[in-house]
């Protein structure tokens, strides 16, 4: 684990609401293309490939190399995954500036229900290295943050894209 419990993190979060309930809407996530979500803008790099994953990624061990528009890399390693509900992983191994920031970062999406749909939430747990909690904290997490809502915002205009592809297919078949 790359956070214990007396590591001082910098948790940033972010939410979004989904028309679909919280199974549909973990299905199409948990998966996701990163490539479709993760999009360069003006201060982060986008994801350009997905590399070196040997399984599908629906349990703690699966691991994949996801490479930036800029050319640098991170280690994503699925830790925790309960179908429907929600998962969790870890990021180590950066080439880019969060090398010289963090030690590493623990990512968790949770979906919960939310009247017909659900409600998910997203955090990035960042332990930082020593010396740089202040800017992680500081001025680094609320452009962290507008970057990790730009790229919710898109994974759920992708659930909603794939459940009425899907709603099409079945109603031609029906």
């Amino acid at each position: 684990m790359i956070i214990s419990a007396t590591d001082r993190t910098v948790p940033i979060t972010v939410f979004a609401r989904s028309p679909f309930p919280p199974d549909i809407s973990f299905r199409i996530i948990a998966p996701i293309d990163l490539t479709k979500v993760f999009l360069a803008d003006a201060l982060f790099p986008g994801i350009a490939a997905v590399e070196e994953q040997k399984d599908n990624w629906d349990r703690p061990g699966v691991s994949r190399r996801p490479r930036f528009t800029d050319g640098t890399q991170v280690i994503e390693t699925l830790t925790e995954y309960v179908a429907g509900h929600g998962f969790a992983y870890e990021l180590t191994g950066f080439t880019n500036a969060l090398a010289s920031l963090a030690m590493g970062v623990r990512g968790e999406f949770s979906f919960l229900p939310d009247g017909e749909g659900s409600m998910i939430r997203w955090t990035y747990e960042f332990n930082p290295k020593r010396g740089r909690h202040w800017i992680i904290a500081g001025p680094f997490r609320p452009l962290w943050r507008r970057y990790m809502q730009k790229a919710l915002d898109r994974m759920v205009a992708v659930v909603a894209e794939q459940r009425l592809a899907s709603d099409n297919r079945s109603a031609l078949h029906a």
